[in-house]
């Protein structure tokens, strides 16, 4: 297995236009997903009446859906190829978001998470490998790195996540309300679907597992490396939920209303754009993965433990802007690193096996984090953000038991 890189500067020349259809999808996809999900908590607790941990478990249960069966999508989209699986999807992401804007009670309203929540099970994982193969096919007709490729298609699905947010909170300005943003989330991912439709190729491909060997591997699973590895990547995935949980309730007891949650979404991404590739850049250079994804998750837990020390500030969004910097900063620093781990940690057979078990014992984690942290938006500031911060402290604790690596220095001219 190729050690993981750092990508390198400047976009990717040329690029096809079969890579400007993902890259463009993957843009689409987070407008669409953005437009609604920063809203979800305050339509289930205001406009449905749901009890926090109500609202926290329904808010796990479409984590738990999406990231919890990412390897189900990965192994449908190597056995049927891409095509299927993301059309699948789509149809499933829209048929989700047309359900969820007429959902009024506990059954609907999860039946329709969970719909939502499997469809990007499905359409994410086959557009993320498709790009992949993509970009490597790509280097090899050009010569430019497949990191190229892939920091433009990151570009683009943070770009998408800003601009969602920001049409949710055009629309609830509008007065179009809770039903307009997924009824216009649903428009975009019929765009989505009719450009796959129309463009994406038919390739399918086949899964051989060597020697009929069992798909569920003891070589994984029995791996006290990789289960620690997933352990600390799920507290990292609990933490992250809260922006769309925990944060909600502080932007709404700062400013009396949501509107301006959109804006610190936007921040978030901005963030990304602008500062992902030198800070992985710079940390890929200096420090080991292991030491990357402790101090990530630390940084993290520092957000958490911030909000009740800083004042309000401007309009009262200092706390929760200094949440969301510091939780982006720390995923910007934890999330390549704990990817880049997992070829150390299994065999390069079982990676793609591995690769979606961290998404699924981290949605499994959220499922029951954000339950239980539901029940503590009722309680003291102190108490709420110390548990928080605790969360990802616990997870800097636990990988600090992981085996170190030194740090991969990229080829001159990369």
């Amino acid at each position: 297995m190729t050690a993981w890189r750092t990508g390198p500067r400047g976009d990717a020349p040329g690029l096809t236009a079969y890579i400007r259809l993902l890259t463009g999808t993957q843009f689409a996809f987070n407008i669409g997903f953005y437009a609604v999900l920063p809203y979800l908590a305050a339509h289930l607790g205001d406009g449905l009446g749901m009890a926090g941990w109500l609202v926290g478990l329904v808010l796990g249960l479409r984590t738990f859906s999406q990231q919890g069966l990412f390897v189900v999508g990965g192994a449908l989209t190597d056995r049927y190829g891409p095509r299927p699986v993301v059309l699948a999807g789509c149809v499933l992401r829209i048929a989700g978001f047309c359900w969820l804007a007429q959902a009024g009670s506990t059954a609907t309203v999860i039946g329709a998470v969970l719909l939502i929540g499997f469809a990007a099970a499905l359409f994410s994982p086959a557009v993320e490998s498709e790009t992949a193969r993509a970009a490597v096919a790509h280097e090899r007709a050009t010569g430019a790195p497949r990191a190229r490729v892939l920091a433009v298609f990151s570009a683009a699905g943070q770009a998408g996540a800003f601009l969602g947010p920001l049409l949710g909170t055009l629309l609830l300005l509008l007065g179009g309300g809770f039903r307009a943003a997924c009824l216009a989330g649903a428009v975009v991912f019929v765009g989505v679907l009719a450009g796959h439709a129309r463009l994406m190729p038919h390739r399918p491909r086949t899964v051989r597992e060597p020697g009929g060997r069992a798909v569920f591997s003891r070589e994984v699973f029995a791996n006290r490396p990789f289960l620690l590895l997933c352990l600390a990547y799920s507290t990292y995935l609990v933490s992250y939920n809260q922006l769309y949980l925990a944060l909600p309730a502080e932007v709404e007891r700062a400013t009396g209303s949501q509107n301006a949650l959109g804006v610190l979404f936007a921040l978030s991404s901005l963030l990304v754009v602008a500062a992902q590739l030198p800070l992985t850049r710079w940390s890929a250079h200096r420090i080991a993965p292991r030491t990357a994804l402790v101090a990530g998750l630390a940084v993290v837990a520092a957000g958490f433990a911030a909000v009740p020390l800083v004042p309000d500030g401007p309009a009262g969004l200092l706390p929760g802007a200094t949440l969301v910097v510091l939780l982006t900063l720390g995923q910007m620093l934890l999330v390549p690193a704990a990817r880049g781990l997992i070829p150390d940690l299994v065999e390069d057979h079982r990676l793609g096996l591995a690769t979606g078990a961290l998404s699924s014992v981290s949605g499994l984690a959220v499922l029951l984090g954000s339950a239980a942290s539901g029940t503590l938006l009722d309680a003291p500031g102190p108490v709420l953000w110390t548990v928080l911060a605790a969360v990802p402290l616990a997870g800097s604790g636990l990988a600090l038991a992981l085996p170190g690596r030194t740090p991969v220095r990229p080829e001159a001219g990369i």
